[in-house]
């Protein structure tokens, strides 16, 4: 398709002396650009993923589709994925960045396409009414629609692990990047035919905001377990800590429940590794289903969970661990990842939860913790496949009845 558009394009294309000189300069400008965030473009290329890469090259294109012909364009594209692939990626697959390159081309017909048909015919299409920067708006809108889901279909229909639509989509905060990258270009293409010496100023916020492209991904790789997506360790303590604070002050309880997989290591010695890690998955999802999305749920270590549930009571917290030990119990777990190459199913896990609340058992953090995997131990030894609710420990008393006129000591 990118090549039938080129051949079409290039056989009507009328280019004058000036689209010529912008071409020339938006060409300088974005191997500027990728040179100068070279290093943070080579981390975020060599990230692991399976979701589709936002890239700032989109800036510069869609600022030649509103000055140059899409022929002019086309030859920005090349140029650009030809640096990127002599100084920024390091080893790629090349067939990868040929695809990629490909949608530009696409996306930039499409928006053209809505350009013209917005009446915006004649080079450059510039925002000058209400009426042009809606059709530059949605001509954007058609460049990142065709750019995004050409990407998204080639990843579900070419990777080799099975991967849900929802993954391929990516995160949102990704892709909200494009949005700024494009009215950047917008910018871009009004500069440069207006002031054309004012174009180093908007270029400083280009490197800005590509800088900030690592902060959304060393964020997550923070605050999230890579096998389940659910929180970290570390994240989930802090979020518990504010949620007392916050609890403190507002009079409200925090519960906490701690899950431990009953028997797993028999799963992964009898179906490897790989299957326990798929199990962990489906296992992880299934706790998500029965707790609200406001609750944070953490991965706490191999085959151990650790939920935290705001403004729920005693009961409630019960409540909520019976549902989660009653749906791992009876929900087939299907294994393909299996050592033997066959499939498999489990008939349900089970698990012990132990289950400590604010202010009940415990006033910290570390109160909570300890509370609830005294109680997760205790489920173990007497039985496992049950929830028991946290004792309040003498040190829990003494605070609250010190904090408490009602259960303070009258003196005599």
């Amino acid at each position: 398709m990118a090549i039938a558009i080129t051949v079409l394009a290039s056989a009507e294309a009328a280019i004058s002396r000036r689209e010529l000189i912008w071409f020339a300069v938006l060409t300088a400008a974005s191997i500027v650009h990728l040179e100068a965030a070279r290093t943070i473009e080579r981390r975020r290329e060599q990230a692991p993923k399976h979701s589709p890469y936002t890239n700032l090259k989109s800036l510069w294109v869609f600022a030649a589709v509103l000055l140059v012909p899409l022929p002019l364009v086309i030859a920005l594209t090349v140029i650009s994925y030809l640096y990127c692939w002599l100084r920024v990626y390091g080893p790629a697959v090349a067939v990868r960045k040929v695809y990629s390159a490909s949608t530009f081309v696409i996306a930039s017909a499409t928006a053209e396409a809505v350009l013209r048909a917005g009446g915006l015919v004649t080079a450059p299409h510039l925002p000058t009414s209400a009426w042009s920067l809606l059709m530059v708006t949605a001509a954007a809108a058609a460049w990142w629609l065709t750019n995004y889901a050409l990407v998204v279909l080639a990843i579900l229909l070419s990777s080799d692990e099975r991967i849900s639509a929802k993954a391929a989509l990516g995160h949102p905060a990704d892709q909200l990047v494009v949005a700024p990258a494009l009215g950047l270009g917008v910018t871009m293409a009004v500069v440069l035919v207006h002031s054309p010496w004012v174009l180093p100023a908007p270029m400083l916020a280009v490197l800005c905001v590509h800088r900030d492209l690592l902060l959304p991904q060393y964020m997550r790789q923070a605050r999230t377990d890579q096998k389940t997506g659910l929180a970290a360790p570390v994240y989930w303590s802090d979020a518990l800590a504010a949620a007392l604070r916050r609890a403190k002050l507002a009079g409200t309880p925090v519960g906490v429940l701690f899950l431990d997989l009953d028997r797993f290591k028999e799963i992964n010695d009898v179906y490897g590794h790989p299957a326990g890690d798929q199990a962990i998955q489906v296992i992880a999802n299934l706790v998500q289903a029965e707790v609200r999305s406001w609750d944070l749920v953490a991965r706490w270590g191999g085959d151990e969970l650790a939920v935290m549930l705001p403004n729920l009571g005693q009961q409630q917290l019960l409540d909520v661990a019976e549902r989660i030990r009653s749906r791992l119990a009876g929900t087939p777990i299907i294994l393909t990842a299996t050592s033997d190459g066959k499939q498999h199913t489990l008939h349900g896990v089970t698990t012990s939860m132990g289950v400590a609340s604010f202010p009940q058992t415990g006033n910290t953090a570390d109160e909570l913790l300890l509370a609830a995997d005294r109680a997760l131990l205790h489920a173990k030894k007497t039985g496992r496949n049950r929830v028991v609710p946290a004792e309040p420990s003498e040190l829990t008393t003494v605070k609250n009845s010190a904090t408490d006129p009602a259960k303070t000591p009258t003196a005599q």
